[in-house]
């Protein structure tokens, strides 16, 4: 468990984190979002004491963080940026083992490390471990950087705006394949974005920030029905709420007794997903892997916050 209490930063005398409190639980993940300014990158930044606070205090496991040394914090927490920080000159295997080898792990548990984690991110060992960051595409490098920062199993994991380099298209599966991970690993993780769609997309729990202010804390369902305040429902977008709605919850939610041609599609698929499809196919229904339909009209009924 995470513990954020109070946390306050002070630049000339302005806060630029002003009082915010929040808890998130292991292995879940909150997303921090907000405008460009809100705080929400020195609030991550305070967590690892990349960024030291004026006030308040942050509890890992019930351990106070300011009575550890700064750099065997950070040894605890993986932390990812968007820009990757893989050193160019060492090896997709040497980047990875950075920490570990700092930690003093044996080699072979380093190794047996590395091959686990390329593995788990698809990037076969015997064909990048020896690899450049220079010969990798975007995506490619996104991933070693997340491998990195989880190759000492640490408590917690930070991540700074992860995709924000990278085309929509390579996003979106970074992104799902950041939540199977997670979800595999149970690593508590907390990511700062901009996008509320992925804030959507990965979090257990979402903080909205202005101003230095957490505006509101709540799980995704809650931000899209009872917002706080107008800002945060500007902030998700009226004509955004009912694709995001559905992309909380899968089409099992909705199955029911029928039959539809076609091959079915999974129970664990987004109502987003089913809905985008319905409407490209022009299908007024689609079958569901186990048995029974999702049909078009549940799901703009589900759209618009009703229940099949």
């Amino acid at each position: 468990m995470i513990e954020v209490e109070r946390l306050t930063r002070l630049y000339d005398g302005r806060a630029v984190v002003d009082d915010v409190t929040l808890t998130v639980d292991r292995g879940k993940i909150a997303a921090l979002v907000g405008t460009s300014g809100s705080g929400k990158t020195t609030l991550l930044r305070m967590i690892n004491r990349l960024v030291e606070p004026s006030s308040g205090r942050v509890r890992i496991a019930g351990e106070d963080t300011a009575a550890i040394p700064p750099h065997l914090l950070r040894r605890r927490i993986g932390y990812a940026i968007q820009d990757h920080g893989l050193f160019p000159h060492r090896t997709v295997a040497q980047n990875i083992a950075t920490v570990p080898g700092l930690l003093g792990w044996p080699r072979r548990d380093i190794a047996a490390r590395v091959d686990e984690l390329l593995t788990l991110f698809q990037l076969p060992p015997a064909e990048f471990a020896g690899r450049y960051p220079h010969q990798l595409s975007g995506g490619q490098q996104q991933r070693v950087g997340v491998a990195r920062a989880l190759a000492a199993r640490p408590e917690l994991l930070l991540m700074d705006e992860p995709f924000g380099a990278l085309d929509p298209v390579i996003r979106a599966r970074a992104r799902d394949d950041l939540r199977a991970i997670q979800r595999e690993l149970g690593t508590t993780l907390i990511v700062v974005t901009h996008d509320m769609g992925e804030a959507f997309a990965l979090g257990d729990t979402i903080a909205v920030m202005d101003g230095g202010g957490l505006l509101q804390y709540a799980p995704p369902r809650e931000i899209l029905t009872r917002p706080a305040s107008d800002f945060v429902r500007d902030l998700v977008g009226a004509a955004d709420r009912p694709f995001h709605l559905l992309a909380l919850e899968p089409v099992a939610a909705l199955v029911q007794p029928g039959e539809a041609p076609g091959a079915p599609v999974p129970r664990d698929l987004s109502q987003r997903d089913a809905l985008s499809l319905c409407l490209w196919r022009g299908l007024a229904a689609l079958p569901v892997a186990g048995g029974g339909v999702v049909t078009l009209a549940a799901l703009e009924r589900a759209a618009q916050g009703g229940r099949p």
